[in-house]
């Protein structure tokens, strides 16, 4: 069916600030949308109120409206605009409750304008809990023992019939907010409360716990014709009872049978056909019991998700942009792939010969009251994404790329009651507790009954160990060629590798590169290498057949700024989007180094290459041998890049752009004392410490309060205000790292 033409303009309305659960992913989306409805020739009006976002750039829609999401705003643009359609699907929870809310105050009616991508009944029947239980016992699915509560009554009712622990969702939010797990009364009506407020209609699913049960998630797409293709299908490393965004997640499901996957396949694609999805992606969540292999459906998101995004840049399929020329009336058979030049429909299913791995990034140090147990409401804030030819090396290589000083399986303690603990009630670094659960001598079956995680991923995490184990003590000299390339196939870092031995990072490298072990280049191309491709999308690998084919133009690397935090999120990766498009009209090649998939920057067409990587020294000098840019350009990704100038320099890279002495200038709070003092700019009385000792003496010189600030951090990380000397001792102990490359300030 070719597109519509009764529709000529259409709204987008966007996902607004960012919020936990709800981050730049939808900008991706967005702009994707945007992108592919103009390329179709209709009008494109977007309402979004984030400014920092690549999609309310003005020449991304036709007209932008940087306003308040609320249904009231959006009526006096359509007011204005009259579009005949509105596409909701792409703007998170924030955007389809908005779509609604229009729907039932009769605004849609009024100015005759259609919702595509999503009928508001079928966003209804998704979203309510209790309509979506009954759409799914009516095509024979079963979902969690779960009763709808209004009111406190009826959900304490609703307790005593499912029992503890219980799991409370509230319905029409994101991320798992309002939600959470009850032991016990009080835990109850603590989340109860909570959840009431947080849901738009005031309603709560009181479910039986699955704790424990594996969960998996299936990306699927629909056309109008009932063409339906299985993008992805994503495992959750930890069970069932941490949020999907806070869990590490593998792509594709590593644990299950080929029979388990094609009925879960078949369920979800009925799934859609029962909410009534017609055109566009959504995303079904399942979790299966590990005991009996009972199957349930946990969820259904009837619009593009952050999963979306992980999926998206997992197979090189542009979801939301199919999404949204779908939505406009084609079907997936008259879409082109543009990964492989059009050879293949976009109906044929994305084939990877390759493991993904996804790992939350959290703030905790940020919010140091917050509880950081994780469970069903989201708390990360933003993710990492890694390839590999096997999990180990996807999972080692994400490991390095979450920028928190770890290169690997990091010891993190020996105290057998800790591990235990950290093992049974999951926090942000349970993946390096699993690590020293083996190191302290724990079997598989210990540590899968405290963290019911499924036993193929930890015999992964054994064996890392295991070979670690064998390394220590052993001189690098005796680390043969055939050795260190097995090493590299299970992702282990230079620095890693260099901690185990004692060595430092460089001798490592040198050794590494003396005996010709150098990674490849592999290119994500949606079909295996079945087709050939033009698409310069790449991933590193320790292999035989390099598919990067550099060329001998002009080019300039661009580095990312990694996963999202606090202080370094989506400003940070426009202006990398930015960079690659002003070189480009300049007639440069641009490569894009990054590791985020939620954002416009590690688009397959943002950049000319791009190089899906952690943004470490040894990831990016490879990539620098491998593609000899004329320039590398550190200062449009936030501290990550900026912390590699000098490192970079050091290596004889070509850093462009403010050189790495200007940037060491700003960001050493030494030099920048001297540069004020040399301009005779006042400044308050402060000094520089470079060890412990030091900050206490220089600080009875100055007198307290103090603020403490270290070097080479953003958005005000780790700097704090001290009162006296016991606070100052614990925070040189805690929360800062002091040594004479990096200095803190005290002031």
């Amino acid at each position: 069916m070719p597109k519509r033409t009764d529709i000529n303009s259409i709204l987008i309305i966007g996902a607004g600030p960012i919020v936990i659960g709800q981050a730049c992913e939808f900008d991706y989306s967005g702009a994707q949308a945007c992108k592919a409805l103009r390329e179709e020739g209709y009008k494109v009006i977007l309402v979004n109120s984030n400014p920092a976002t690549i999609m309310t750039d003005p020449n991304m829609a036709d007209v932008t409206y940087i306003e308040p999401i609320t249904w009231q705003m959006v009526e006096k643009i359509i007011a204005k605009e009259r579009p005949d359609a509105i596409l909701p699907t792409m703007g998170g929870q924030t955007a389809l409750n908005c779509a609604l809310d229009l729907w039932r105050n009769g605004v849609l009616d009024k100015y005759k304008v259609e919702l595509i991508g999503a009928t508001p009944e079928a966003i209804d029947k998704a979203e309510d809990r209790g309509k979506f239980k009954q759409a799914m016992a009516k095509i024979g699915l079963s979902c969690p023992k779960s009763i709808i509560a209004h009111t406190m009554e009826q959900a304490l009712a609703g307790q005593l019939e499912v029992g503890f622990p219980t799991l409370i969702r509230p319905s029409f939010t994101m991320g798992g907010s309002g939600g959470g797990i009850a032991y016990n009364k009080e835990e109850f009506l603590a989340i109860c409360e909570r959840g009431f407020e947080a849901s738009p209609t005031h309603e709560l699913l009181i479910e039986q716990s699955v704790l424990g049960w594996k969960e998996y998630e299936m990306e699927v797409v629909r056309d109008r014709a009932d063409n339906c293709i299985i993008v992805c299908s994503i495992e959750n490393f930890d069970a069932m009872g941490v949020h999907t965004g806070d869990s590490i997640t593998v792509a594709p499901a590593q644990t299950l049978t080929d029979k388990e996957y094609q009925i879960m396949r078949n369920a979800s694609l009925a799934v859609l056909r029962e909410i009534g999805v017609d055109t566009g992606g959504s995303n079904v969540q399942f979790a299966i019991n590990p005991a009996n292999g009972e199957m349930i459906v946990i969820e259904m998101n009837p619009r593009v998700s952050r999963s979306s995004a992980l999926a998206s840049k997992a197979t090189g399929f542009p979801i939301a942009k199919i999404a949204a020329k779908l939505a406009v009336g084609f079907t997936l058979d008259e879409l082109k792939n543009d990964i492989t030049g059009g050879k293949t429909p976009a109906s044929f299913e994305p084939s990877i010969d390759y493991v993904v791995t996804k790992i939350p990034k959290f703030a905790f140090e940020k919010f140091p009251q917050a509880n950081d147990r994780l469970t069903t409401q989201m708390k990360s804030v933003g993710e990492v994404m890694a390839m590999g030819r096997t999990f180990q090396e996807s999972l080692q290589k994400a490991l390095r790329g979450l920028e928190t000083g770890m290169y690997g399986l990091d010891e993190f303690t020996t105290d057998l009651e800790t591990i235990e603990t950290e093992l049974a009630d999951p926090g942000p670094e349970r993946i390096w507790y699993i690590a020293d659960a083996f190191r302290a001598g724990l079997t598989l079956e210990q540590v899968h009954a405290l963290t019911k995680i499924d036993v193929w991923f930890l015999i992964q995490i054994e064996d890392i160990v295991a070979e670690e184990q064998a390394l220590r003590g052993k001189p690098l000299a005796e680390i043969d060629a055939a050795t260190m390339r097995r090493l590299k196939r299970k992702g282990f870092s230079d620095r890693r590798l260099a901690t185990v031995l004692g060595e430092h990072q460089s001798a490592v490298r040198n050794h590494r590169w003396q005996m010709g072990v150098r990674p490849v280049y592999k290119r994500v191309d949606t079909c295996a290498a079945e087709f050939s491709t033009n698409t310069a999308y790449m991933y590193s690998t320790y292999e035989d057949e390099c598919e990067s084919q550099p060329t001998d133009k002009k080019k300039i690397m661009v580095l990312g700024g990694g996963p999202n935090r606090i202080g370094q999120g989506i400003e940070f990766d426009y202006c990398c989007v930015h960079a690659a498009l002003a070189l480009r009209e300049d007639g440069y090649e641009t490569i894009m180094v990054n590791c985020n998939p939620e954002t416009v920057s590690t688009d397959y067409d943002t950049s000319d290459r791009l190089y899906f990587e952690p943004l470490t020294l040894e990831d990016v000098l490879e990539i620098v041998h491998v593609e000899k840019p004329i320039g590398v350009i550190v200062q449009y990704g936030g501290q990550t890049p900026l912390k590699l100038a000098r490192p970079l320099e050091a290596n004889g890279v070509p850093i462009i752009g403010t050189s790495p002495d200007m940037i060491d200038a700003a960001e050493d709070r030494e030099r920048f004392q001297k540069l004020l003092q040399a301009l005779e700019l006042r400044q308050p009385p402060n000094r520089t410490a470079r060890t412990p000792g030091e900050a206490i003496q220089l600080a009875q010189e100055i007198g307290y309060p103090l603020v403490v600030r270290p070097s080479y951090v953003l958005g005000g990380r780790a700097m704090e205000i001290v009162h006296a000397q016991a606070d100052l001792e614990r925070y040189m102990r805690e929360a800062v790292k002091v040594s004479n490359d990096s200095p803190v300030l005290l002031d």
